[in-house]
């Protein structure tokens, strides 16, 4: 019989993260941990306030359905009694990693993917100053990131930006402005951001405001994050953006994220992949979503002043795998 295990945990950040909705200090996961028959598996998630989550509310909705985890439900089956979210990711992944421990194997491979010996990932500018964000730029490529990630909210755009690219003439770069502008002025920003060779635009508006983005010509691709979910939100973004970003706390886990994941690219999405702040043992379960994404934006763990060990092994702007066989808190993925 199964045993399963779920509980709070708190990792404090070496540096506050700062987006459009405000700053965080550290990250509040609820990490589900499952054995059987002396293998174990661990899945993590992050609850957002966004979408009406807290650690609180997650860990209830899965102590609900712990009865039926420890009675052997499916990965498939549990699609089923639980909703997307944050909760349900935390399952899954657990379930996954479980499957992958008891195979010898990895989530990776068990889901089909091979990873190279290294992966490129965002690496994330926080709000500041143009100054300090071209500082924190500078940095980050200085130190090996190719890819930054560029937050933003409603102040300063074009002065942020500019400053940006004017400290790495060469990086990529990706703008996330977490549905934070308003349709006004939205084209002419976004041609800006063209003229200035920002490779993407990431949700720009509130999802409620969606239909605006089928009033222009979109210059860079804009992507779906808060607007995305599950495959039933695909229908509603054809004609108002490019790609979407998938990310397991949003899908509630690796199984749906696989299916939305074929259904966007079928349906001629572009694919991101992201998470929320979150350790090694969260992106861990991302893995075989990254290999083949657009953009990888898996930066979460880097943030924290101490992650899960053994961890994820990240250098700035990259993933590196040096063993198949390693695995994340105890469990093989």
């Amino acid at each position: 019989m199964r045993r399963v295990k779920a509980y709070p945990q708190s990792f404090p950040l070496h540096t506050p993260f700062i987006i459009a909705r405000g700053a965080r200090n550290e990250a509040v996961v609820v990490v589900v941990e499952v054995s059987e028959n002396g293998v174990h598996g661990s899945g993590e998630c992050t609850p957002y306030p966004r979408y009406g989550e807290s650690p609180e509310q997650v860990l209830a909705q899965i102590h609900a359905v712990i009865p039926a985890i420890e009675q052997g439900i499916t990965r498939e089956a549990l699609q089923t009694v639980m909703p997307a979210g944050a909760a349900r990711n935390a399952v899954d992944s657990a379930l996954w990693s479980l499957e992958a421990a008891a195979a010898g194997s990895t989530i990776a491979a068990l889901a089909g993917s091979s990873l190279p010996g290294q992966l490129t990932t965002a690496q994330t500018v926080s709000i500041g100053t143009p100054q300090q964000m071209a500082s924190s730029a500078a940095s980050l490529w200085q130190n090996g990131a190719s890819l930054l990630k560029i937050k933003l909210n409603n102040e300063q755009v074009d002065e942020r930006i500019s400053a940006i690219r004017a400290a790495v003439p060469d990086a990529v770069l990706i703008v996330d402005a977490n549905e934070s502008w308003q349709p006004d002025g939205l084209s002419q920003r976004c041609q800006r951001l063209a003229e200035l060779n920002v490779a993407m635009l990431e949700q720009p508006l509130p999802a409620s405001h969606d239909h605006a983005l089928a009033l222009f010509p979109h210059p860079l691709p804009i992507c779906a994050d808060e607007s995305c979910h599950t495959r039933d939100s695909l229908k509603g973004l054809q004609g108002h953006y490019d790609m979407v970003n998938i990310k397991l706390d949003k899908t509630g886990g690796l199984t749906e994220a696989l299916l939305l994941a074929q259904a966007a690219e079928e349906q001629g999405f572009g694919i991101m992949v992201g998470c929320m702040l979150c350790s090694s043992r969260a992106i861990n379960a991302a893995l075989p979503l990254a290999v083949s994404a657009r953009f990888a934006d898996l930066d979460g763990p880097t943030w924290l002043k101490h992650d899960v060990q053994p961890g994820l092994v990240f250098n700035c702007g990259s993933l590196v795998f040096k063993s198949r066989a390693s695995g994340v808190n105890g469990s093989s993925g």
